[in-house]
């Protein structure tokens, strides 16, 4: 591929998906819609009937030369015609599996509210294999028991290949019913031009030179941890008194005239029109930004930490083909599938051996060689996952602590 044609995919690829980005799931939820959603959904919902031996179940399970997966849009490698996906075709050609892959998923409250009253009324929802992103409507299908435990023998290269950073997450430990398809950072993009030095601390986003040109974001459940990890709190382990604290911080930040705007996507714009120096900022897209030649813009990991969200794969009850998506599972986690598709995608790879492949085999060092598609171990060691609610009541109590921030 030569370097026009990569950029012209590239740029593709960026406009497209930044009209589809998964972490803009949690923004949904935080007012409107999402919110209202929830608070109609959650006296309604009915604990599914658990099974009590899911050895026994998958004892059951027939193999079946089908599978469908519900994924977001242009979140899987595509061919040069636009409509084929290599992997996919691969693994059927090496399983006779047939897939029907399926762009459904716009965001999490919309496709929660599509599949939760099937799910409750033990229906099945007509798909194998979903992604969805760690939050309160991971934590909701967790709760009401609609997800099926992974059959782990089954899926040997995920403890063979998984990086350190998709393993054990704190949203279900020991990955029993989820495995992470991609990742994202969010931490500071800044423009050195603007800022007239690098940034490394989270204390930077509350320097007075900067009064005017911050960007923070209007998502409080990303905003609440940046302001915890200023004070040296820990967000995935915090307690309310802990989201107490961190309000006034970010308050006193608002206060003092700092923040020029508590933004949502277009957060990019202003880093690159200049209207912000320095911003809350998600990995991917510096990366989408630096591709499209805003080479000013930089991105880092500030020493206090920074968040990690992760894309999950999930098998829902009432699957129809699930040893067809262990299946599917197990392909993916192999430096040669998880490269293909991360070399299109550009999120945060979760594997880490696929930057060799993409390197060597595709020939592709933008990819390979950038650290918001493989950030270094250290990085991703200072990266705290979202806290995980306990029930609806909590996550309001956090929404109703934030929320005043943004709003007023």
């Amino acid at each position: 591929m030569s370097q026009d044609e990569q950029r012209g995919r590239d740029l593709t690829q960026a406009f497209y998906r930044g009209l589809t980005q998964p972490r803009l799931s949690r923004q949904n939820f935080l007012r409107g819609s999402g919110a209202a959603l929830m608070a109609a959904l959650a006296p309604q919902i009915a604990r599914a009937e658990k099974v009590t031996d899911w050895k026994a179940w998958w004892a059951k399970q027939k193999p079946t030369k089908n599978f469908v997966f519900a994924n977001w849009p242009l979140y899987i490698d595509v061919s040069s015609n636009g409509k084929d996906h290599p992997t996919i075709d691969a693994f059927t050609k090496q399983t006779g599996i047939k897939v029907t892959y399926q762009e459904v998923i716009q965001d999490d409250p919309s496709f929660y509210a599509k599949i939760a009253p099937v799910l409750k009324s033990g229906q099945s929802t007509g798909y194998d294999m979903m992604v969805i992103t760690d939050g309160w409507y991971l934590t909701e299908l967790l709760m009401q028991n609609f997800l099926v435990p992974i059959w782990r023998e089954k899926v040997p290269n995920f403890d063979k290949y998984a990086g350190p950073s998709v393993k054990n997450p704190s949203f279900d430990p020991g990955n029993k019913h989820t495995m992470v398809w991609q990742s994202g950072l969010t931490g500071i993009g800044y423009n050195p031009k603007l800022t007239k030095r690098e940034i490394n601390s989270i204390e930077d986003l509350w320097d007075p030179a900067f009064a005017g040109h911050v960007g923070m974001f209007s998502d409080v459940t990303e905003l609440g941890p940046f302001g915890m990890m200023k004070l040296g709190i820990n967000p995935t382990t915090s307690t309310p008194a802990d989201w107490e604290k961190a309000a006034v911080v970010l308050k006193e930040q608002k206060a003092k005239g700092l923040v020029r705007q508590y933004y949502e996507q277009s957060y990019i714009n202003a880093l690159q029109n200049g209207d912000t120096w320095i911003s809350m900022a998600w990995s991917g897209d510096i990366y989408q930004a630096n591709s499209k030649g805003y080479k000013d813009l930089k991105f880092v990991v500030p020493k206090e930490g920074c968040s990690i969200w992760h894309d999950n794969m999930c098998i829902p009850v009432g699957a129809k083909n699930p040893l067809s998506a262990l299946a599917w599972m197990n392909y993916y986690y192999t430096p040669k599938v998880a490269g293909l598709v991360e070399d299109y995608v550009n999120y945060i790879c979760p594997v880490p051996a696929a930057k060799d492949y993409i390197l060597n085999v595709i020939k592709d060092p933008a990819v390979a060689n950038s650290p918001l598609v493989f950030p270094p171990e250290s990085e991703l060691a200072r990266a705290h996952e979202f806290y995980s609610f306990k029930s609806y009541a909590q996550y309001q109590q956090f929404l109703n602590i934030f929320n005043p921030i943004v709003q007023s």
